[in-house]
């Protein structure tokens, strides 16, 4: 376990942070904790070295060709192979509910495009044996679409990668000339989240068909995780979600290949059409989000209801020593 290398993208916080730790206090020997903002990931590896572990950390925007390139560069020069590989990075529109075409695009070259990007320079350098972990979500299973064009496209034996783009080109040309459908969808919001989450997972099942050398590559719903991309709200502490993609990375049997897992490890039938509850409710998020809120306003409240009552009593005492003055 000492000398396995792993790489985390985007974990200078939330998941990501979760898993870097997870696996450190496995005792993977390298483990790379990257970060777009250099800032930002210097102080996450100042949080994990106070806790007694030792990840290394890596500049990495993972929608920059050149920035992916030069890390596959320096592991290539600073490490035999790489054995486990975790897509973590990814980003959810401000607005949950408006789908625009310019956030439509910023968010699938995050969570989608980016990982073709790091299947060109970094798969090369997967050791026999690695294992890769796509971190997708309930957004990303099959029945988020209601189209049923593209769920047989996306869900054929025979899938290739021309399948998986002209996916995402369709929605991204649709949300450009204003022509979304509705009926094409489970729900709309957070749709672009749910497009990139499900060409994640079509790229999955490709991604295992193509690659060679034993190696296995899954994806996963890690739960309903309070981080900030969702406003901290949420069931699972990051800590508890960063169980099952550890789980994944390095204890499920190697012939495991190709599947769609969730955060209690069950593994789920991502082109189950017909499966039920497996796609991502957004009324659920609401809910939270409203509980959330009403809690802040009750704790605002009572803030100032406690400096009312503060404010209040430093009257009576200056009034009481007055009086006593006056005696």
């Amino acid at each position: 376990m000492a000398d396995k290398v792993a790489v985390v993208t985007g974990s200078n916080k939330g998941i990501g942070f979760g898993i870097v730790r997870a696996l450190c206090k496995r005792g993977i020997g390298n483990v790379y904790l990257t970060a777009r903002n250099v800032q930002r990931g210097k102080e996450a590896i100042a949080i994990l070295s106070k806790e007694g572990y030792k990840p290394l950390f890596y500049q990495l925007d993972v929608t920059d060709e050149q920035s992916v390139k030069s890390f596959a560069e320096h592991l290539k020069q600073n490490h035999a192979g790489l054995d486990i590989l975790i897509n973590n990075a990814a980003i959810a529109t401000a607005n949950f509910t408006e789908t625009t075409y310019e956030d439509s695009v910023q968010v699938l070259n995050a969570n989608y495009y980016s990982i073709l990007t790091i299947q060109k320079y970094i798969f090369p350098l997967l050791k026999n044996n690695a294992r890769v972990v796509n971190i997708s979500s309930n957004c990303g299973h099959i029945t988020n679409l209601k189209n049923t064009y593209w769920i047989n496209r996306l869900t054929k034996d025979d899938i290739n990668q021309e399948d998986i783009d002209a996916f995402v080109v369709w929605f991204l040309n649709s949300v450009k000339d204003g022509t979304l459908k509705e009926e094409d969808f489970q729900e709309m919001p957070l749709l672009a989240y749910r497009i990139s989450k499900i060409a994640v997972c079509a790229l999955t099942r490709l991604q295992q068909k193509e690659v060679e050398r034993d190696i296995s590559v899954n994806s996963l719903h890690p739960g309903f995780v309070k981080t900030d991309m969702v406003k901290t709200v949420g069931d699972l502490t990051i800590d508890e979600a960063s169980d099952a993609p550890v789980y994944l990375a390095l204890n499920i049997d190697q012939s495991v290949k190709g599947k769609y897992f969730w955060f209690d490890k069950t593994e789920k039938d991502w082109a189950d059409t017909n499966a039920q509850n497996l796609y991502c409710p957004y009324a659920l998020l609401k809910r939270y989000l409203e509980e959330s809120k009403e809690n802040l306003q009750r704790i605002k409240k009572s803030k100032g209801s406690r400096k009312l009552i503060i404010k209040l009593t430093k009257r009576q005492n200056a009034h009481q020593l007055s009086c006593q003055h006056d005696r």
